[in-house]
């Protein structure tokens, strides 16, 4: 037999009696992480409606990785959710998180799952629209989001013209489905660990399956109402920001006030937007118009985390003096000019059906007229609000869950899409709580600190936390970004 064979076949041996009980059908392998680690796993699989409310819908087959327990008694399987939404719970596994789905196994079988309409779970086909917003064209910040409205409908056509339903792929039907992987792997409970949208989802199943959670750890919570973040709160998130880069002189110095920075290069791409001569992934010339509004979406991503936060308040400096090569540099890195838009059907669809209530939209409009990113740090979402009206889950769905199990929450104090203040707001209601503020990180905090994964397994073996506070180091504000790989120029239009 070969060493292959002979590693699986131990595997089965091992994993046998776990996977053969309720019925349960998985494959051995070797899982291999994005580094060259490896370890053994079990590959498995769950059938599910699309939409639970339509009697014969289409069936789907959801997928996931289980990593055994290592402890003799295990608790209930710890469920990795996802974030995005359309991020993938393989994939995840794969990068920099390796070491913590390893070290979770301590307390019980590690599922990372794709969620509907994810990786491996994902049988939507993409959409790519015939109408799109221009890159060329000045367009108004209205006129951009009535061009992206059309393609999304159009979207919306293509995929029910292949059968998909979208009224399927919502946060409530996601949480049914982890209902639906606790009875599958025979369990009466089952542990969720989730950041980010994952957390979001986490949220909706304490309000649907309680008394079935063992416990629940949450990083980087987006709260039922919080699809949509308060342009006010990102603004004070820049606020913070100015705080970190006060305490080193040598940032202070090169960022006196980066909200007054920011707002500058702002008005003088609103006045004079600059068209950028960059490489298309074929090395042919490409041209992109850069609006203030482009910029602002540009920037909603990186910010989520200080080393992103870094490089866009560098790409900042550099326009704020005139120089857009640095902005130049970060596209050709990060994007493709000229590539047609694409469409997905699960991460467009989950936030319009999580929504947002008529009374918050009225806020978040007002705030935007003055915040440094507008409301474009959540697009397509609220543009995309009245689209497909059928797919909103409602205010019930919008309400934050109110439990008794034991939940820990992790907040990074430079987080730039979910805020320490309206992540307790989403967590109120949950009464045996422990929040954690880990200072000076950001969004995808779980691997910033050895402390982080110390809290975590405290926790989960059901001690108290020794401190409120972890401490991070903060990042180089002033870093050198790469050369392109092509000469690119800037020219006013």
């Amino acid at each position: 037999m070969k060493p292959r064979c002979l590693a699986l076949a131990a595997a089965c041996l091992l994993f046998g009696p776990i996977a053969a009980h309720a019925g349960v059908t998985e494959e051995p392998f070797i899982f291999k992480s994005a580094d060259g680690q490896t370890t053994h796993a079990m590959r498995g699989s769950f059938q599910v409606p699309e939409n639970r409310s339509v009697p014969g819908s289409r069936i789907l087959t959801l997928r996931y990785v289980r990593f055994p327990a290592t402890s003799a008694k295990p608790g209930a399987p710890i469920v990795y959710l996802s974030g995005g939404p359309g991020g993938s719970g393989i994939e995840t596994a794969k990068r920099n998180r390796y070491p913590l789905f390893m070290a979770m196994r301590q307390f019980g079988d590690v599922i990372a799952l794709d969620q509907r309409g994810t990786g491996a779970s994902d049988d939507t086909p993409v959409c790519e629209p015939k109408t799109a917003p221009s890159d060329t064209k000045q367009l108004s910040d209205d006129a951009f989001a009535a061009a992206y409205r059309t393609a999304a409908l159009e979207c919306a056509a293509f995929w029910k013209a292949k059968g998909i339903d979208l009224r399927g792929y919502t946060t409530v039907e996601s949480a049914h489905d982890l209902d639906a992987l606790r009875r599958h792997l025979g369990a009466k409970k089952i542990s969720l660990w989730g950041i980010s949208y994952g957390t979001h989802l986490a949220l909706a199943a304490l309000k649907q399956m309680d008394d079935r959670l063992d416990r629940v750890v949450l990083a980087s919570v987006e709260g039922l109402e919080q699809t949509v973040k308060l342009p006010a709160l990102t603004d004070a998130y820049f606020d913070r920001m100015q705080a970190a880069l006060d305490s080193d002189p040598r940032a202070h110095a090169a960022y006196p006030d980066i909200k007054a920075m920011i707002a500058r290069v702002h008005r003088k791409l609103e006045q004079h937007p600059v068209l950028l001569h960059l490489k298309d992934p074929n090395g042919k010339n490409t041209d992109i118009l850069l609006q203030r509004r482009s910029l602002q979406m540009i920037a909603a991503g990186p910010i989520a985390d200080p080393d992103g936060s870094a490089m866009m308040l560098a790409v900042y400096r550099a326009a704020d003096a005139g120089d857009y090569q640095p902005l130049m540099q970060l596209m050709q890195r990060f994007f493709a000019p000229g590539e047609p838009l694409k469409m997905q059907a699960m991460p467009l669809v989950m936030d319009v059906a999580s929504g947002i209530s008529d009374k918050l939209l009225a806020v978040v409009n007002t705030q935007a007229k003055t915040a440094l990113l507008g409301d474009t740090l959540n697009f397509p979402m609220p543009q995309l609000r009245d689209a497909f009206p059928e797919l909103d889950l409602g205010d019930g769905f919008r309400k934050a869950p109110v439990s008794h199990v034991p939940t820990l929450l992790l907040s990074g104090t430079l987080d730039g899409r979910t805020y320490p203040e309206s992540q307790l707001e989403a967590v109120a209601g949950l009464d045996q709580l422990q929040a954690i503020i880990v200072v000076n990180a950001g969004h995808n905090l779980f691997m910033t600190s050895k402390e982080v994964t110390a809290a975590i397994e405290r926790f989960m073996r059901g001690e108290p936390m020794q401190s409120a506070r972890i401490i991070v180091p903060l990042p180089d504000f002033t870093p050198a970004l790469p050369a392109p790989p092509q000469a690119a120029a800037a020219s006013k239009p």
